[in-house]
């Protein structure tokens, strides 16, 4: 099972809306601890929470969601309601056009549910790395909250090795981390990483941290734009848990080839096993 953090990272929701879900009935933890309280959950539960995402996304209140998850609504009739959801959104200001693009990645997930392959999976040990970092504060793992906090981060990162004449010695390497302490906040802590040589406190104005070796790491490539990353975090988590794994803490995101159209782009997803 997977922390209500954990679990927030794989559906890109925040923890404040899986709590909200779980006071209305919508999606309860498989586990609530006695003791602490605390929420786990089931990489099968995804399911429900995709399409709960995905209702809301169409303008369904979270009471007709409720209703319509009750009377069992299939991927293909889900569809139609996406279809004409998108010919409306398409008619809408372009600030609506992120939404819908987060919609197809939703309704793309739940179509390849039980086919996603996990021979994709390689589990490994990674090795320690030295980055320079810049750090910023997302709402949540939505790539529409992500997306603005982690490009100007590189974007600035980037600028400042320059400035300094830092040489870039590897791939780029970002992490996340919850926001507070370890009772996990609202928000999530995002740091964008570029790989130096540079040891820590050698260069004035450089951040830079040793990332540590990590023994046990699943982990998979992903292609293309992040925007479009929900189906292969989520094949990962399935992985993780049918083979009688957990989770250590939220993972890394390893930029193979972050140059040119996103299209293009290739990115290991890195999650540190317990």
């Amino acid at each position: 099972m997977f922390t209500i953090g954990d679990f927030a990272r794989l559906g890109q929701v925040s923890v404040r809306m899986l709590r909200h879900y779980d006071a209305l009935g919508l999606l309860r933890p498989a586990h609530v601890d006695p003791w602490t309280g605390y929420r786990s959950y089931e990489a099968a539960q995804l399911s429900r929470l995709n399409r709960i995402i995905a209702l809301k996304d169409l303008g369904f209140s979270l009471q007709q969601v409720g209703e319509v998850l009750d009377a069992k609504v299939g991927p293909e009739e889900l569809r139609g309601m996406l279809r004409l959801r998108r010919a409306e959104l398409a008619e809408t200001v372009a600030a609506a056009t992120a939404r819908l693009a987060q919609v197809e990645t939703r309704l793309r997930t739940i179509e390849s549910e039980g086919s996603m392959p996990a021979a994709e999976v390689v589990l490994k040990s990674l090795p320690a790395a030295r980055v320079a970092v810049a750090t910023g504060l997302a709402e949540s793992f939505d790539p529409r909250h992500i997306g603005p906090v982690i490009g100007p981060l590189y974007q600035e990162l980037h600028a400042r090795l320059g400035t300094l004449g830092v040489a870039v010695a590897g791939p780029d390497i970002a992490w996340y981390e919850p926001e507070g302490d370890g009772a996990l906040g609202e928000g999530i802590v995002v740091h964008a990483g570029i790989s130096v040589s540079v040891a820590p406190g050698t260069v004035p104005g450089l951040e830079v941290v040793e990332l540590p070796a990590v023994d046990r790491a699943a982990t998979i490539v992903h292609h293309g734009s992040m925007d479009r990353v929900l189906g292969t975090v989520q094949t990962l988590a399935r992985w993780i848990e049918s083979s009688g794994h957990t989770a250590d803490r939220l993972g890394r995101e390893l930029y193979l080839n972050s140059c040119g159209p996103q299209e293009e782009w290739v990115t290991e997803i890195q999650w540190p096993l317990g």
